[in-house]
């Protein structure tokens, strides 16, 4: 009989080599971080405000061309992650309550595997993380400054961190790896608050595009003259909606007579409130002049619209610099504990987000910057590297992808499929040709009108429909119940008199992207796309049939 000390020795070594065997998971996502702002996708804005260490990632590994969410609204977008399950299927179809509990998250199916499981920043949904041996958790949205974080053990019990948001989570992170378990394989995934709304720059950071103009998006007066009424009725413009003091932090133009501009003001002085004296004073430095300088230059019109679009680009972009460091700080973490190479590291966002085409910033539309979202991915041995696939993807794989590399079969109702054979770089046959997309988040903020939809490689079906305005909340549960927090914003958005009496919607809307990528012509009727449609409409029947999406 061997020692008990030489026992333990041999299990602990035959416990590394399978962890070794099965790739540790860092999955980081970002809140609204729009492929337009990372520099390895090339867009104009990120050519002058580029992201190294996304790049780096990028060289090192696959950028994604083609991946996409199935409803464009962050904590539907989590709870499709965690599931592997459309939002019809999970319950989270809104922003507030939803999500079915009862259903299984990937992260217990790799505990129970053998993983150790983490989650750090933000979680956004309402309930308890489950499958998880660590962690550590913004509430709600999060602040951005100083937050209020709970722990393991400690679920809604919330103590304030001193720092900014996006560092913290990332310590939080890195102590994770520091302490776990090194005998296992390791699932990590780090949420961050960053780039979401109202876009607080770290203190450091505040000034760092001051003087950077950026290019207006060559569909940025667009009259969406072709499309139906859904484009015109939404609350989503740089133009009307961007907030001047909440968004822009100009709190100097309050009109203490108008609701909507008190919400925007008590919104933005919930952010300042909670800086120390030095974030307070480097925030003020850098606000004061420039607001100063607005007032005096009394803008109006165009040329107002043009500023508020200049600095709201710059406070975005100045964010993303914030959560680049952040990549960068895990990815040598990972190079310097010799992780990297069986570690496969994935990059995205909740959703896509607006900088300005259309006139717009949020997200929400079927419409392409919304619903593309950004994904990178490396895994030494495994992608080659500065690798580009072009095949569609979409949010739903994430859960199966991540179950086939721990080597747990997938659940039969995770209509997802694992991405790993586009790791070889190569078309693959058989691989799906269209997605569905379905957004049900109406009427609230922004008032995006309620759509399904099919894309394929090349054109895009959109069908809009329902009630408008108040007569819209008849149909959702959590409006109609006191209590929730979706009946609570929207009595808070009734108070300021943020609705409108919009009218019933049932409509189509058709674009072909290889001729129209900006979307700004709806084909649908026309002469000539019969075959076309035809074949779109009877693929949305299928899905809606398959799905079981109206049940």
């Amino acid at each position: 009989m061997l020692p008990t000390l030489v026992l333990s020795a041999t299990a602990t070594k035959a416990a590394e080599q399978t962890a070794q065997a099965r790739p540790n998971i860092l999955y980081i996502m970002c809140d609204d971080h729009s492929m337009q702002t990372i520099s390895a996708y090339g867009s104009p804005i990120s050519r002058l405000a580029p992201t190294p260490h996304l790049d780096r990632l990028a060289r090192r590994g696959m950028l994604f061309n083609s991946c996409f969410v199935e409803n464009s609204l962050s904590t539907p977008s989590r709870a499709c992650l965690m599931t592997g399950l459309y939002s019809h299927q999970n319950g989270q179809r809104q922003l507030g309550e939803g999500i079915d509990t009862t259903r299984v998250f990937f992260s217990e199916l790799l505990q129970k595997a053998g993983y150790t499981t983490a989650v750090v920043g933000k979680w956004h949904m309402h309930c308890r993380p489950k499958g998880f041996d660590f962690y550590h958790i913004l509430r709600g949205q999060g602040h951005y400054y100083n937050p209020v974080f709970c722990t393991t053990g400690q679920y809604d019990h919330y103590k304030e961190e001193t720092g900014y948001a996006t560092t913290l989570t990332t310590d939080h992170a890195i102590r994770f790896l520091e302490h776990r378990d090194k005998s296992k394989p390791f699932c990590l995934l780090v949420h961050h608050k960053a780039p979401h709304r109202n876009w607080m720059p770290e203190e450091k950071y505040m000034n760092l595009y001051a003087d950077v103009e950026f290019p207006l998006p060559d569909t940025f007066w667009d009259d969406y003259a072709t499309r139906g009424s859904a484009a015109r009725t939404q609350k989503m413009r740089v133009d009307d909606d961007l907030r001047m003091i909440q968004d822009l932090k100009v709190p100097e133009t309050l009109d203490a007579t108008d609701a909507e501009s008190l919400d925007s003001y008590y919104a933005l002085m919930g952010e300042v409130n909670r800086f120390t004296p030095q974030q307070r004073l480097a925030f003020d430095r850098y606000y004061m002049p420039r607001n100063k300088r607005l007032l005096e230059a009394k803008l109006t019109g165009r040329e107002l619209v043009k500023w508020k679009y200049q600095n709201y680009i710059r406070d975005y972009v100045a964010v993303i610099h914030s959560v680049d460091e952040s990549v960068g700080r895990l990815l040598d973490y990972l190079e310097q504990h010799d992780l990297d190479k069986n570690t496969i590291v994935i990059y995205t966002s909740d959703q896509g987000f607006y900088m300005g085409e259309h006139g717009w910033f949020d997200k929400r539309f079927m419409y392409e910057e919304s619903m593309h979202t950004p994904l990178i991915i490396s895994f030494p041995g495994h992608i080659k590297e500065g690798a580009v696939c072009h095949q569609l993807v979409q949010n739903i794989d994430f859960a199966p992808t991540f179950l086939s590399l721990a080597g747990v079969k997938q659940p039969k109702e995770m209509p997802g499929r694992t991405i790993e054979p586009l790791f070889a770089g190569t078309t693959v046959k058989n691989w799906r040709k269209d997605l569905y997309y379905h957004y049900y988040d109406y009427p609230t903020y922004h008032l995006v009108r309620k759509h399904d939809g099919v894309r394929t490689e090349r054109y895009k079906l959109i069908h809009f429909y329902g009630k408008g305005g108040d007569r819209a909340v008849q149909e959702n549960k959590f409006q109609r119940m006191p209590g929730t927090s979706e009946y609570g914003t929207y009595q808070a958005l009734k108070a300021i008199h943020y609705f409108r009496d919009d009218a019933d919607v049932d409509y189509y809307e058709l674009y072909d992207l290889q001729t129209d990528p900006n979307e700004l012509h709806n084909i649908y009727g026309q002469k000539g796309t019969e075959a076309i449609t035809r074949q779109l409409m009877k693929r949305l029947r299928q899905y809606r049939r398959e799905l079981r999406v109206d049940e």
